[in-house]
């Protein structure tokens, strides 16, 4: 059983998504954090497939940190998956933050993926 506060995140994540979809052209970017570790994905909505999804536990991605679940870890990962993105084809996205609260991690993850070529 999940506690008060992941519940109260999944509802506010399905509240969410009823707002935001992906479509080939704008992918939705979804973000997904843990204690220790954070991943995201590009998902097309309209075909129902992901294009692309990066972690922390990803070899290049683990290189450049100690720890997964930290700011500079979430900035690690904001570089590695908008350089990803621009070499798939995927430069404008749809952000989907998952239910958290724009801060913090999460933050520090779209201000690095901003600043690397992904608009949103």
């Amino acid at each position: 059983m999940l506690n008060i506060t992941e519940t109260k995140r999944i509802y506010r994540h399905r509240r969410i998504r009823r707002k935001i979809s992906g479509t080939a052209e704008r992918p939705r970017m979804c973000i997904h954090r843990s204690l220790k570790n954070m991943s995201v994905s590009c998902i097309d909505d309209s075909k129902g497939i992901v294009i692309m999804g990066l972690s922390t536990l990803a070899k290049d991605v683990k290189i450049g940190i100690k720890n997964g679940g930290n700011i500079k870890a979430a900035e690690v990962l904001g570089e590695a998956f908008a350089k990803l993105a621009l070499v798939k084809g995927v430069k404008l996205v749809s952000f989907d933050r998952g239910g958290y609260m724009y801060h913090g991690r999460v933050k520090a993850f779209a201000d690095a993926a901003r600043k690397a070529g992904l608009e949103f």
